[in-house]
């Protein structure tokens, strides 16, 4: 048998090419064998036998006895049916089991492509909040799971700090500010701008009333404050110095605050990008592709696309005014990119799913501009995330600001688990297991559903969460630091060895990992990471609930044990790493 080790999957490729000539080998079916029969894998024979021509049980006797022989007789066979069931023998577990403790393990040498992973994008006129949250959670670690696996990975944040949205703050600060700065107000930078975003809304509204009082026929473009707030963006958009001067002021506050809410978060980018660089380019882009006849001007003057024909509206490209809207500027980002970056193999874009359209549209045009590397494009929707009502509330209204929902995360960890530590432990802890409870949450949802958060059930000792599986990583620190003599498998003839039902399980999950993350990178999915990271605890904890793991009378087995339950270790802490979550080895 080859050193290096080969799975009964690997063998079985192997053997289809060798003994039918089979070539490209087809998709396997493998599964866990049902339990009513004997088995610990099962490959279904049946698509086999109709692209083969040949009957399963002639296809399952070749196959099982060629994997046999390269297994070295560590497994058996038999066939029921369409289906042949492999059975692993004590030899075959230890060999996993070695396997498992080799540091190329989580190597999985595929083939390495250049990844952009959009992720956050907020905009600079207010808080982060619950939904980037997410946003940023799902980027971070699905950027981390694409790494592990062999990609090259960029993080960028594009930050939409430009355009009417963002003149509205500081319109309502030019108004009423009188000199107020996030210092004088002791205010972090981000909620002290966001604060004045909300105070252009009251003005607004009250002025939207106050004409509704007068002229049932209003235009809202007549109201006073949002006629100012679009006067400064064309001034924005022409260098106007003294607006340019306190657009700088206000964006650096905001950016000084979201800094300090991703150092909490453990967020972080490799590149960011600011929409104020590329919305001119998105500009030229758009006029270029009027000229070419691609999109069309109505009477006022703004430049439209027409996208019936691929099934969507007629698309505002820039207004009659000339000043561009989003997607002006994100068809500008994505030219830009693929002129600035080189190779890309892929572009992911993680935005909410209430952009679903808007990204479709993009596509379409980028397609109509002619650009064929809008192929490599994606996006990445994900859903909404609800909070139980008046369990924690905002700062800023109706949204719930990032700050406020981590730090009411803290309180009610410190106020369950730590009442009788000190200060710093208390600090300490509460952090760690917080922001644990937090992004398991978020992450053990598929991005594309909608999350219902609860505090009290994110941190559940005997739940599905976080706080479930770091206890369990400290319970195996704790087994560790316990077992003073651990000894390498290669140092010991074990070849007897007989591992009971519940080691065979722990050892059957464990070497799923890698086929755990070529899975959740293919499907961009850290949910699929948390979820095993779960099973393999729970399935450590039935091990550790039936099995007396260190028994001093039993050092060879006590040895076998404790490089089990390293292994588990390292894989939870690997696997959580990969959800951003940090482990205890005490707790």
């Amino acid at each position: 048998m080859n050193e290096e080790f080969q799975s009964i999957e690997h063998i079985t490729k192997q053997s289809l090419s060798i003994l039918y000539r089979l070539e490209p080998c087809p998709r396997l079916n493998f599964q866990y064998t049902k339990k009513e029969y004997p088995g610990d894998i099962t490959l279904i024979l049946f698509p086999l036998s109709e692209k083969l021509k040949k009957p399963v049980e002639k296809i399952g006797k070749d196959i099982g006895n060629y994997v046999n022989s390269q297994l070295g007789d560590m497994i058996t066979f038999s066939i029921i049916g369409g289906f042949l069931n492999f059975i692993f023998k004590d030899s075959y577990y230890l060999h996993i089991l070695k396997r498992m403790l080799n540091k190329n393990f989580y190597n999985l040498k595929l083939p390495s492509k250049n990844i952009i992973v959009e992720y956050s994008s907020p905009n600079a006129n207010k808080p982060l909040h619950l939904g980037h949250i997410r946003n940023s959670l799902i980027g971070h670690s699905i950027s981390k799971i694409l790494k592990i696996v062999g990609h090259k990975i960029t993080k960028i944040q594009m930050i939409n700090d430009r355009g009417i949205h963002i003149c509205k703050s500081m319109i309502a600060w030019k108004k009423l500010g009188k000199g107020e700065t996030p210092n004088s107000s002791k205010m972090k930078g981000d909620h002290f701008v966001g604060k004045y975003y909300s105070l252009f809304d009251k003005i607004y509204d009250k002025e939207i009333h106050d004409f509704s009082q007068k002229n049932k026929d209003y235009n809202d473009q007549n109201i006073p404050i949002l006629k100012q707030a679009r006067i400064l963006l064309k001034k924005w958009e022409s260098g106007h110095h003294e607006t340019i001067s306190i657009w700088k002021k206000m964006n650096k506050w905001v950016y000084e605050g979201f800094k300090e809410t991703y150092k909490k978060l453990g967020i972080n980018f490799d590149k960011i990008e600011y929409e104020s660089h590329v919305y001119k380019f998105g500009k030229n882009i758009v006029k270029n592709g009027l000229k070419k006849g691609l999109f069309f001007k109505k009477k006022d003057g703004s430049i439209w696309v027409n996208l019936e024909k691929e099934g969507f509206d007629q698309k505002l490209l820039l207004r009659s005014d000339e000043t561009s809207v989003y997607i002006t500027q994100d068809i500008g980002t994505a030219v830009a990119r693929f002129k600035k970056y080189g190779i890309i193999d892929r572009l992911i874009y993680i935005v909410g799913k209430e952009q679903d359209y808007h990204f479709q549209v993009l596509f379409s045009i980028l397609k109509r501009l002619g650009y064929i590397w809008v192929k490599k494009l994606s996006h990445l929707s994900y859903g909404m995330v609800d909070l139980l009502s008046g369990k924690m509330k905002s700062r800023m209204g109706n949204i719930i600001d990032a700050d406020s929902f981590i730090l009411e995360m803290y309180s009610i960890v410190k106020k369950k688990f730590f009442k009788n530590f000190s200060k710093m432990e208390k600090e300490k802890y509460s952090e760690v297991i917080g922001l644990g409870a937090i992004k398991y949450y978020f992450l053990q949802v598929d991005p594309r559903k909608r999350i219902l958060f609860h505090p009290e059930k994110s941190i559940d000792f005997k739940g599905k969460t976080g706080t479930y599986i770091q206890y369990t990583y400290s319970r195996i620190r704790s087994l560790e630091r316990n077992f003073l003599n651990l000894c390498s498998l290669n140092n010991e003839d074990w070849s007897n060895i007989k591992f009971d039902l519940y080691e065979k399980k722990m050892i059957k999950i464990l070497q799923k990992y890698p086929l755990i993350l070529k899975k959740s990178a293919m499907y961009l999915n850290p949910s699929l990471v948390a979820n095993y990271v779960y099973e393999v605890s729970k399935t450590f904890n039935h091990l550790y609930q039936n099995k007396r793991l260190i028994d001093p009378l039993r050092i060879i087995h006590s040895n076998i044990r404790i490089n089990i339950i390293h292994v588990t270790g390292n894989i939870l802490k690997s696997g959580m790493s990969l959800l951003g979550i940090k482990m205890l080895d005490r707790m």
